[in-house]
């Protein structure tokens, strides 16, 4: 019997790769995009692949959006086995430019979107004892970086969620919890972050132009060199999705790649899959 997943975000990039890649491995796959008039990009593909693709709609910052197709999907299969939270979007800006209304949407979009998602699906996995809930999260949520500190707090948000959930619903429910934690992704995700923060090619405070400038030609710079490995393809770290989708006992956290790995190296060398920080934390409260 084919698993059914849902997927949020998937009318580009690591979403649509995610997708087509799950439906060719006989998932089912409920592909959820906030704007449905996106969805062609998205038929074409699975149709080159030879898969089908259920397109619904599902708006992470909606709970009634996100309750009503979970719902329609568990009426119509009677379950889901897999959720991945991957909606999210780019932000880069200094805290000095940011203004309120942003704030709240960089949490909306990357945070309590993934929580509302989660909080959908958690009853009937719940009681059917089992589930899978993967998380897209970014090395962003272990490391911050220049100009993405709302970004990277969304993210270290997801983190910290994510473990959290990992210490007591694994056990009880059977719901596995991982966060996937990408380098960068070359998408159309990269190219919306930085549309956000540059304006006629300024940024509006002309103090940081300098910093910025560093910034941006270092990030062209390794997006064009290609051998230190920074930038991924969506093909390649969906692939590690499909691996979390079907381990028989998934990690709490996962890097896609040799530099997302030594990147991060001095937050997680200890504990790269998150496994001992989960273990002491249900020794600490629950034992």
């Amino acid at each position: 019997m084919k698993k059914v997943v849902l997927i949020t975000g998937t009318s580009s990039g690591l979403g649509l790769e995610t997708a087509v890649l799950l439906a060719q491995h006989d998932f089912k796959v409920y592909a959820s995009m906030r704007n449905l008039a996106k969805q062609q990009k998205l038929l074409d593909a699975a149709t080159a692949a030879g898969v089908e693709v259920q397109v619904v709609q599902l708006d992470v910052t909606d709970s009634d959006s996100i309750n009503t197709c979970v719902n329609q999907i568990i009426e119509k299969e009677g379950r889901i086995d897999v959720l991945v939270n991957n909606a999210g979007a780019g932000f880069a800006k200094t805290t000095e430019q940011i203004s309120e209304s942003e704030m709240h949407w960089v949490m909306d979009v990357n945070f309590f979107g993934t929580v509302r998602c989660v909080k959908a699906v958690l009853p009937q996995m719940r009681e059917q004892g089992r589930g899978r809930i993967i998380n897209v999260s970014s090395v962003g949520g272990l490391v911050g970086q220049p100009f993405n500190e709302l970004y990277c707090a969304a993210k270290f948000a997801v983190e910290g969620y994510t473990e959290s959930m990992a210490t007591y619903l694994t056990d009880a429910f059977g719901i596995h919890f991982t966060v996937v934690e990408p380098g960068g992704i070359v998408s159309e995700f990269m190219n919306s972050a930085m549309a956000k923060t540059i304006t006629d090619g300024v940024m509006t405070l002309p103090p940081y132009q300098p910093i910025l400038d560093k910034y941006l030609a270092g990030m062209r710079e390794r997006a064009a060199a290609g051998q230190d490995q920074t930038y991924q393809t969506s093909a390649e770290v969906a692939q590690i999705l499909l691996d979390v989708a079907s381990a028989a006992s998934p990690p709490v956290r996962l890097r896609t790649s040799a530099w997302a790995e030594n990147f991060t190296r001095f937050k997680t060398s200890g504990d790269p899959d998150g496994t001992l920080q989960v273990e002491a934390l249900k020794a600490s409260f629950l034992s």
